[in-house]
């Protein structure tokens, strides 16, 4: 900049002038983008996040975090179970976070997820594995934290043993549906999943299963968090075993796996809190279920959901004497 001769005290005001404007509008211009960088806490907390994909609403859920490793963003995808992701950072406005292509099924290219907060929301997009633009949103997950205990309603069976009186499945025309023999619900893998017509809040469930060898489904409680039925040959960790609640909670003590013999859960879910009892035996004791699991039918997680049977995943699983207990009032 071409700069011109003053004399005398002016020349000296004049220099002083310059040093306050630079020390005062420039200085605290250059700074508040570097406090509003470091600024994570309008996305601290958990999220229950909707993507919106042409033709499709798709649950998933995040938990955002700051410690003195930086910041953390865990996620449980469209699939899949709860996991910390390699990348995520705040810019400016806005958090970026990035789930890996392997978790998302892609040959090319990672997930990026970005996102700014508006009101209580976070606003954002990504991109789906053709590249078309897919937008999601993120409200804050409800605590589910109830006032009182509840005041328990009467049993209902909500399988007869004879049909499917009661329940739907997930496909219109199924390749591999459920079928009723010998009073039992049977699937028979890669097909579709199963779910009740009436929908519940808080409840007490006994529900009988009989795992076959290598076989894999799962017990969706309000359609969204899955407890598991397992004998599945790939390793994986405790907490996506039979007992858990996949990809959070871990049976305590662990329980062993016995395919082909007919087991029994007894399963209590209040909020987001729950105790799952195994035959006789408590593996999780009042527990706080974090969010969604994978494969959940939404992540509106204050609202009532159905009880869902898994049927998409590998092996034959038959279920029998299903019968929840309601609460009166949920709240």
């Amino acid at each position: 900049m071409r700069t011109r001769t003053v004399d005398g005290g002016n020349a000296l005001l004049s220099l002083l002038l310059l040093a306050l404007s630079a020390g005062g509008s420039g200085a605290a211009s250059a700074a508040e983008p570097a406090a509003a960088q470091a600024d994570a806490r309008p996305f601290l907390g958990r999220w229950d996040v909707t993507l919106s994909t042409p033709g499709h609403e798709l649950p998933s859920w995040i938990e955002v975090s700051q410690g003195s490793g930086g910041l953390s963003v865990r996620m449980v995808g469209r699939w899949g179970h709860a996991r910390v992701l390699p990348k995520a950072e705040i810019l400016g406005n806005w958090i970026r976070f990035v789930s890996p292509k392997e978790e998302e099924g892609r040959a090319n290219s990672d997930m990026v997820f970005e996102a700014r907060r508006i009101g209580a929301e976070l606003v954002g997009d990504t991109t789906g594995p053709d590249g078309s633009i897919w937008k999601w949103r993120g409200v804050q997950a409800p605590t589910l934290q109830r006032a009182h205990a509840p005041e328990w309603g009467r049993p209902v069976t909500l399988f007869n043993g004879k049909n499917l009186t009661g329940w739907r499945m997930s496909e219109a025309k199924p390749t591999n549906p459920w079928v009723v023999k010998d009073g039992a619900l049977h699937s028979p893998g890669r097909g579709a999943d199963l779910l009740t017509e009436a929908q519940f809040g808080d409840f007490k469930l006994h529900i009988e299963f009989n795992c076959g060898a290598g076989a894999n489904s799962g017990i969706y409680l309000r359609g969204r968090y899955e407890v598991q039925v397992e004998d599945d040959a790939v390793p994986e960790t405790p907490d996506m075993r039979l007992g858990s609640v996949y990809g959070f909670l871990t049976p305590m003590p662990p329980v062993s796996r016995d395919p082909g013999v007919w087991r029994a859960y007894d399963i209590t879910l209040i909020g987001r809190t729950i105790t799952v009892v195994l035959d006789g035996r408590t593996i999780i004791d009042h527990q706080e279920i974090p969010g969604v699991t994978g494969g959940a039918l939404d992540s509106h997680e204050a609202l009532p959901g159905p009880i869902y049977l898994q049927g998409s995943e590998e092996g034959q699983v038959t279920y029998r004497n299903i019968i929840i207990t309601p609460a009166k009032h949920s709240g």
